[in-house]
């Protein structure tokens, strides 16, 4: 069974806060099963997104039920990243957006791909 969105976002949050960085939830989605998208500020202003992975990458239900996230976009400028977020919100109006200023991201949530 999959961690619903919102116990997930606030697991997220704390564990930034502990490693004392910041975190912030920019749009609060569906608690139950919202898409999570997560902005992640660099020092440069320059943003990463990363979006919910395809679960074709998961092999097995056990790996299914984790959430999982792929990079959208790379060290882009903060317009490009609100211009993917507005067209997903288009086609989700249930999405969270999570926002962290931090360095590394990869102890946090998974990446594939």
């Amino acid at each position: 069974m999959r961690l619903k969105s919102e116990i997930f976002v606030s697991a997220l949050t704390r564990r930034v806060f502990a490693a004392g960085d910041f975190a912030a939830i920019e749009r609060k989605g569906a608690d139950e099963a919202g898409a999570i998208f997560i902005r992640q500020r660099l020092r440069d202003g320059r943003e990463n997104l990363y979006g919910p992975a395809p679960q074709s990458f998961a092999e097995d239900e056990e790996v299914r039920a984790e959430r999982r996230f792929e990079r959208r976009l790379t060290e882009a400028q903060a317009q490009e990243v609100e211009a993917l977020l507005e067209k997903e919100r288009r086609f989700d109006a249930d999405l969270w957006v999570v926002e962290l200023e931090t360095d590394k991201v990869g102890d946090l949530f998974t990446i594939v791909g």
